[in-house]
C-alpha cells in the first residue's frame, strides 16, 4: 500500500443511513452503542451517513405528494447539515471515520465542506455519471456498491474510476432488502478479484443480522472490507429487517474475527510441530530387503519400503539411486543416516528446485506456456551460487523477431552486461524488477516498459521474485559481454545450462558434463 493510498482492507462500514429517525439525540445514540462494539472487536470502522439536498433533489410536484415510497420516508427523517456535523463529531469522538454517500452534486459539495474521510457511491448511483463525475472531482478515497449492475456496468464503473485515477475499491452488493440466501451470489467476490486486480474488494450486506455466517464466506471468497445497516430500536422505533442492532454488529464483528482465525495466513508456511509430527507418524521406512555389505551399492531390489518408519530412519521418499552402505546393514534393519551415503547431486538439485519454483510462480502470475518452448538456467557463478546470481530464460520465439520469458526468484540477480547486436524490451508481467541501464536506478512494475539497446551496460535483480518479457531483435549466442572479465572467459555451456521444455530427463546429463 503506497502512502499516498488510502487502505480500504479490514474496513467495517457501518451505514446509519435514515436509521437517526430524524432525531440527532437518537443519532448520537446510534453510533455511540456501535462505536462501543467496534471499539470492543478492536477493528477499524466507518461510520455512514447519506446526504440528499432534498429541496432539489426531490422534484416539486413529489414533495406536495408522491407514490414513490422512498420520499415521505426521506422527508419525514430530514435533518439539518448543523445536525449532520454534530453527529460527524460524534463518529470521531467513538474513534470511527467519516463516511458519506451523496445522492446528488450539492452533496458532494457539503460532503467537502464538512471534510469527510471517504465518500461512498450507492448502488443506484453507481452509472449516473453526472454526479460520479462530481464524485471523482472530489479527491476522497471512493467506495463504490454494485447492487443491480451487470458484469458489463461494473466493468465500465471500474474504468470510469480508473481512467479519473480515483483512489477506489467496489463493492458487491445485491440490493434487495433483505437479501435472501440464494440472491447472495457471494461468489461474484472471487470474480471481482480476478476481473478488477489490485482493486480492493468488499461485501455490503443487507440479509438478515441476525444470520452471521455471511461475513466468514464473504471473507473466504476475498472480501476485505464490509458494510451493514445499523440502528437502535426503542419502544417507539422499529429498526427495518436488515438494519443491526448493537449487540448483532458484536455478533457479525465476532463471526468475523472467527472467519479471519480459521481461514489463517495465504503463505503456506512450514508445519506446525503438532502436525509434522502426525505426519512422521504415518510415515513409511526403508528396509534392507537381505544383508548388506559396508561397501555395497545399494540397489531398489535391495530394500523394501514399511511402516511405521524407525526413529532417525531415512523415509522412503527420500530414496535415490546410488545409496552406498558405510556400515554392514542387516536383513530387515533400518537405513539410517549413519550407515548410508547419499549421492553428492547439489547442482541438479539446485535447478531441479528451481524448475518447481519457477512453474509455480508462473502459474501464480497466470502466465501460460505451451509444450513447445527452451529453458536456459543462468548461473554465471556456478550452479551452486543460481540462488543468488541467476535467472531463468524461457525462449517462445527466436526468429527476425524473439521473445524470452525471462524469471527470477526472490533475491537472483543478474550481471551487468551489455549486447553487441541485439535491441530488447523489457515488459514487466508480475513483480518488481529492479534495473541499472546506463548507470541509473529504475524499478519497473506490472505494466512498465523499457528498452535496451545495443552497447548499453544494464544489469537486474529482484528482492520478491519476478516475471517479465524480453521482446527483441534476433538473439545470437556469444552476443553478450559482461564486466567481469571472468564470466567472459567462461565457455557457454559453463555459465548457461540449456535444455528443451524444462528439461526434466536432461539436466542430469548436461550438468554431469561438467
Amino acid at each position: 500500500m503506497t502512502p499516498d493510498k488510502f487502505d480500504f482492507r479490514d474496513l467495517f462500514v457501518l451505514d446509519l443511513a435514515n436509521n437517526h429517525q430524524g432525531d440527532v439525540d437518537h443519532g448520537k445514540r446510534v453510533i455511540r452503542e456501535h462505536g462501543a462494539a467496534v471499539a470492543e472487536a478492536g477493528v477499524r470502522a466507518a461510520m455512514k451517513f447519506q446526504f440528499r439536498d432534498l429541496p432539489d433533489f426531490v422534484h416539486p410536484d413529489d414533495r406536495k405528494s408522491s407514490t414513490n415510497k422512498h420520499v415521505p420516508r426521506f422527508l419525514s427523517t430530514r435533518l439539518p447539515w448543523k445536525a449532520y456535523e454534530e453527529m460527524l463529531a460524534e463518529a470521531r469522538a467513538q474513534g470511527m471515520l467519516g463516511m458519506c454517500t451523496p445522492f446528488d452534486e450539492a452533496s458532494v459539495d457539503q460532503i467537502e465542506r464538512m471534510d469527510f474521510d471517504i465518500i461512498k457511491v450507492a448502488s443506484c448511483s453507481a452509472a449516473d455519471w453526472p454526479l460520479l463525475e462530481r464524485v471523482a472531482a472530489s479527491g476522497l478515497p471512493v467506495i463504490a456498491s454494485t447492487g443491480g449492475l451487470t458484469i458489463h456496468e461494473v466493468d465500465a464503473l471500474n474504468s470510469f474510476l480508473q481512467h479519473r485515477a480515483c483512489d477506489y475499491a467496489l463493492m458487491h452488493c445485491v440490493s434487495i432488502y433483505p437479501t435472501p440466501d440464494d440472491a447472495c451470489n457471494l461468489g461474484n467476490i472471487a470474480e471481482f478479484k480476478e476481473r478488477y486486480r489490485g482493486v480492493v474488494i468488499g461485501w455490503s450486506t443487507h440479509e438478515n443480522p441476525a444470520d452471521t455466517v455471511h461475513v466468514g464466506l464473504a471473507q473466504a471468497l476475498g472480501a476485505e472490507m464490509f458494510e451493514r445497516h445499523v440502528g437502535v430500536p426503542t419502544d417507539e422505533i422499529t429498526l427495518n429487517a436488515y438494519s443491526a442492532t448493537p449487540d448483532q454488529t458484536r455478533d457479525w464483528l465476532a463471526a468475523w474475527t472467527r472467519a479471519r482465525r480459521i481461514i489463517g495466513r495465504p503463505e503456506r508456511g512450514e508445519p506446525r510441530p503438532e502436525e509434522a509430527e502426525a505426519i512422521d507418524g504415518l510415515a513409511r521406512g526403508i528396509f534392507a530387503r537381505r544383508a548388506i555389505e559396508k561397501g555395497q551399492a545399494i540397489r531398489a531390489e535391495d530394500v523394501y519400503f514399511a511402516f511405521p518408519r524407525r526413529e532417525g530412519q531415512i523415509a522412503s521418499g527420500a530414496w535415490t539411486d546410488g545409496m552406498m552402505a558405510t556400515d554392514p546393514i542387516a536383513a530387515d534393519a533400518p537405513l539410517t543416516p549413519d550407515a548410508v551415503s547419499v549421492p553428492e547431486r547439489g547442482r541438479e538439485t539446485v535447478l531441479k528446485r528451481a524448475v518447481h519454483e519457477v512453474k509455480a510462480l508462473l502459474t501464480k502470475a497466470r502466465v501460460p506456456l505451451n509444450h513447445d518452448f527452451t529453458t536456459e538456467y543462468s548461473h554465471h557463478y556456478g550452479v551452486e551460487r543460481f540462488n543468488e546470481i541467476g535467472a531463468v530464460l524461457i525462449t517462445v520465439v527466436n526468429r527476425d523477431y524473439a521473445k524470452k520469458i525471462l524469471v527470477q526468484l526472490p533475491g537472483q540477480s543478474h550481471p551487468l552486461h551489455y549486447h553487441k547486436l541485439k535491441e530488447e524490451t523489457f515488459v514487466v508481467v508480475y513483480g518488481d524488477l529492479n534495473i541499472e541501464l546506463d548507470g541509473q536506478l529504475r524499478t519497473l512494475v506490472p505494466g512498465d516498459t523499457l528498452t535496451v539497446r545495443p552497447g548499453v551496460w544494464h544489469r537486474f535483480w529482484t528482492e520478491t521474485g519476478c516475471i517479465f518479457e524480453e521482446i527483441s531483435t534476433t538473439a545470437h549466442r556469444g552476443d553478450s559481454v559482461y564486466r567481469d572479465p571472468a564470466i567472459n572467459r567462461l565457455e557457454h555451456a559453463e555459465r548457461k545450462t540449456v535444455v528443451d521444455h524444462w528439461g526434466r530427463f536432461q539436466l542430469n546429463e548436461a550438468l554431469g558434463n561438467r
